[in-house]
């Protein structure tokens, strides 16, 4: 058995699942009256996460306790939010949530956490959206949704007179997204700093920061983006130094200005409803969650609303002898390609969570989960090693990415859907091969790629896993995932 016991994963306060603070107030506790300020870049790499942690650091440094958001379904520069705050941070993804959904979703993690402020990190460039034709899922579309003022984030490394233009353009391109100030980053030296300024001047939009090019504050990246801070300490150290630098060149009080401006939200009077919110807690069954430094994607909401519902236990296949004692398993993405020796090497653990799904335990698994289940994992370096064997195929790492939003057709019923529709997002490098024949699928693809272009999610006895990534915000997987672990539990 593990020996972190119900408290889980004894280093999992660095994912953010669980984390104190305390702050002063920016408004009302609880109220819709929430500060907020959403981060936008003019397009990607131009530093809108090194921004917002810095940001976030300021705030924090201030006495304020501080929720993050990410636009979008990525999980890596969430990790990053939660680093700097101590409180996991949420995606808001139209896609994912649908609109009502993402509004929900930040009304609850305000609430949740009683943060006095939200800092909402964007994806991509401002406008940029889901299909390139229009801003749907775009920072712009989570911005206006949520009456959000917005920070425009401007790389001068190879500008400066310019930068005026580019702003004005972002401007004027929809006068119904709220820029309310712009944070020039990557500022050579004091007269870059000048050019960049007075030709600001002329548009009219107040310099909340000047970032100057540092070696010393970058944040390092691998073949999927930044390195999570998960992984290691020497990544939140990183993080927390970038950070810091980043919010020595902020002025502070001008951006609690922009946060304090945004109206009061109106709470969605159509949501959804839960229809295992009431059940007794002594009837909910014990889901095994794996975290650790290889598998910690999960989406913030999605573990708060399995645990509303059933008792979450966190072990680490990398650590832990055997999975805890548990009615269920749900084996999230992550890097098992980078420490695939170590799961490797970690023969008991393999082979109980092998012997728990063929004696029917729910498990279900995503993209670096179903990597784990699969019979083995070739690295980038071309070393092969041995794996849970549980999926009838091998992993390949490649050069390829993977990367798109997922709509599927139910195909096969599974613990998490029996019919209908899911939509997702897949996000790897690795490709599968030798698939066994007489594999059964779940999902139907109608968006996206899937295994290999027709199908996703692997269906063995009761375990589902897939490359899709699923949000919870469709509450009918929570409910069938918690009954098929409580069914499993009475047998």
């Amino acid at each position: 058995m593990g020996e972190h016991g119900d408290d889980g994963y004894s280093h999992r306060d660095h994912y953010g699942y669980t984390g104190t603070d305390t702050g002063s107030m920016m408004g009302e506790r609880g109220s819709s009256a929430h500060s907020r300020v959403t981060i936008a870049g003019t397009s990607s790499g131009v530093g809108k996460t090194s921004v917002t942690i810095g940001i976030m650091h300021a705030l924090r440094e201030r006495g304020y306790r501080v929720q993050g958001f990410k636009v979008g379904p990525d999980y890596i520069d969430p990790s990053y939010h939660t680093s700097i705050t101590g409180i996991a941070s949420r995606n808001l993804d139209p896609w994912l949530m649908g609109e009502d959904g993402v509004l929900e979703s930040f009304l609850n993690a305000m609430s949740t956490s009683g943060a006095d402020v939200a800092v909402i990190e964007g994806v991509m460039g401002l406008y940029d959206g889901l299909s390139g034709m229009d801003d749907y899922a775009s920072t712009a579309h989570v911005a206006t949704l949520l009456d959000s003022p917005v920070i425009l984030v401007v790389d001068a490394g190879k500008a400066a007179r310019s930068v005026a233009a580019m702003v004005l353009g972002f401007m004027e391109f929809n006068r119904g997204v709220k820029i309310r100030g712009v944070i020039l980053n990557n500022i050579a030296g004091d007269r870059h700093a000048r050019y960049c300024l007075d030709a600001l001047e002329q548009v009219g939009l107040p310099v909340l920061g000047v970032v100057r090019r540092s070696r010393d504050a970058l944040l390092k990246e691998r073949h999927l983006g930044l390195v999570p801070t998960h992984e290691s300490d020497e990544a939140r150290g990183d993080a927390l130094t970038t950070a810091r630098y980043v919010s020595e060149h902020l002025n502070v009080d001008m951006i609690i200005d922009v946060a304090r401006g945004a109206p009061a939200l109106k709470p969605n009077r159509h949501a959804d409803t839960d229809a295992l919110a009431n059940e007794p807690s002594a009837d909910r069954p014990v889901i095994g969650v794996a975290l650790d430094e290889s598998f910690n994607f999960y989406y913030a909401d999605n573990l708060e609303m399995l645990s509303r519902h059933a008792r979450l236990v966190y072990f680490s296949p990398i650590r832990d002898v055997e999975p805890p004692e548990c009615d269920g398993l749900y084996i999230g993405g992550g890097f098992p390609e980078v420490l695939a020796k170590r799961l490797a090497g970690n023969t008991s653990m393999m082979r109980r969570i092998k012997d728990h799904a063929e004696d029917g335990m729910p498990v279900y698994a995503e993209c670096g989960g179903l990597m784990y289940l699969s019979r083995s994992i070739t690295d980038m370096d071309g070393a092969r090693y041995g794996m849970v064997g549980l999926i009838d195929a091998d992993t390949v790492m490649g050069r390829r990415l993977t990367l798109n939003y997922t709509e599927a057709r139910v195909h096969t019923p599974s613990i998490l859907a029996e019919s209908g529709m899911v939509r997702g997002h897949e996000f790897h490098y690795s490709t599968l091969t030798d698939v066994a024949g007489d594999s059964r699928f779940a999902y139907e693809m109608i968006r996206g790629r899937g295994v290999d272009g027709k199908s996703d999610g692997f269906v063995v006895h009761n375990t589902l896993a897939s490359y899709m990534h699923l949000h919870f915000s469709n509450r009918r997987l929570v409910e069938r995932f918690v009954e098929s672990c409580r069914s499993y539990s009475s047998r």
